[in-house]
């Protein structure tokens, strides 16, 4: 199973070569994650980083991912939006806000969360799941 991963807001293209470089220095997601471009806007230099396409395969691909996703958010300052669509276009939202104080069990608790979504998303078409971390 393969998702793509999407962001929002002024420096988004930062946000997800950041993610793309966060999830590489695991090994379990290393060679999984490639950025996705699109061509230049007309009077700009270059392409745009659009989104990311992970490779989800195993079942420990997706607790791998999630676990990358959760611990990447908590190291970002101030408001952050990811969407993770899915190939049958299916999709999960993550709004999280200041998550840089999660303590161990609140991280623990999340990473299951989106695990176990992805894992519901895999088997399921009902439509977009959406969850706001603390």
């Amino acid at each position: 199973m393969d998702v793509a991963v999407t962001t929002h807001g002024p420096g988004r293209g930062d946000q997800l070569r950041s993610l793309r470089d966060w999830l590489a220095d695991s090994p379990e997601m290393r060679g999984r994650v490639e950025g996705v471009e699109r061509p230049p806007e007309v009077g700009t230099l270059g392409p745009v980083l659009d989104a990311l396409s992970v490779a989800l395969g195993p079942a420990g691909a997706a607790s791998a991912f999630a676990t990358g996703l959760i611990a990447w958010l908590r190291t970002r300052r101030g408001d952050v939006h990811i969407k993770v669509t899915l190939s049958d276009r299916s999709s999960l939202e993550l709004t999280a806000k200041r998550v840089s104080g999660l303590d161990a069990g609140a991280l623990q608790k999340q990473v299951s969360e989106v695990a176990d979504l992805l894992s519901r998303q895999r088997e399921s078409t009902d439509g977009p799941e959406r969850r706001e971390l603390p």
